[in-house]
């Protein structure tokens, strides 16, 4: 076999492994498309129990090692305030999943400097007191918080990056091997896999989450705006930030124009909410 044969071989064989992956990814919607028009589809190669299994498991280890380390909930006040507000977006998750109000909701608020707060897949989520203290967010802000962790939840985001991930390291794997690259250049494969598709769809991902977390926002009766003042704020505690195209966030321009205007957008529905309170 030649050299040219050999290597237009070895390009059929990448292909052919690169369709049989995605094959074996399930296309989804995860959810609606809301007011702000998220109706990305979604390829999916595990399954969402295996995430929403190992993310419970997870997340009951945590919260019994908080326990443990007297660091869970030890502020009541702030653990009634952060719950009433995740209380008021919990209702508003079936505006984009009909599903989600059969998740198993729960918030705790852990003791700790990190600004920080998550929403595991299923709706299991946590809230950092360094959030709160150091930021000194509004009921509005926390709210923009909580939509859009909740949102990454809803649009489940990590099953999507999981499926990716899956895809991606088979593909480079076996695609290494059989262009005899070696280490070296499965290494680089690597690189290039994050820089071009890797790192730019954590960038649409958060992007997601800030659209879809404002009109949750906006639905229970929060201000949407107030998505502008947090980023600003976390913009301030966070310092300097890393260059866009090595960063799983868009730049810090990017998303404070793109807040506002999905911010006005959803105002219709956080007009609406307010006058029904």
């Amino acid at each position: 076999m030649t050299r040219l044969t050999r290597y237009a071989f070895q390009k059929s064989m990448l292909c052919l492994l690169t369709a049989a992956s995605l094959s074996a990814c399930e296309t989804v919607q995860t959810t609606q498309a809301g007011t702000v028009g998220v109706d990305r589809s979604q390829r999916m190669m595990v399954p969402a129990a295996e995430i929403e299994n190992a993310a419970r498991q997870e997340y009951g280890q945590l919260i019994a090692k908080a326990g443990q380390q007297g660091v869970l909930n030890r502020n009541p006040t702030q653990v009634e305030r952060v719950r009433a507000v995740v209380n008021r977006l919990i209702p508003q998750a079936v505006n984009f999943r009909p599903d989600a109000v059969k998740w198993a909701w729960e918030t705790n608020v852990l003791s700790s400097a990190e600004v920080n707060a998550w929403c595991m897949p299923g709706g299991k989520m946590a809230v950092y007191t360094g959030l709160i203290e150091k930021l000194r967010v509004t009921d509005d802000e926390l709210a923009a918080v909580m939509g859009h962790e909740i949102a990454h939840a809803l649009r489940e985001h990590a099953r999507e990056r999981a499926s990716q991930q899956m895809v991606a390291n088979s593909v480079i794997t076996v695609g290494s091997a059989l262009l005899g690259l070696g280490e070296l250049g499965q290494k680089g494969a690597e690189f290039a896999y994050m820089g071009l598709l890797g790192l730019p769809n954590s960038r649409a991902h958060e992007t997601e989450a800030d659209r879809v977390g404002i009109e949750l926002a906006a639905r229970a009766g929060y201000d949407p705006r107030a998505a502008i003042t947090l980023w600003q704020k976390m913009a301030q505690a966070g310092g300097g930030e890393a260059p866009k195209f090595l960063s799983t966030h868009p730049s810090r321009e990017d998303r404070l124009n793109d807040l506002t205007v999905y911010s006005q957008r959803v105002m219709p529905l956080y007009e609406q909410a307010r006058s029904r309170r």
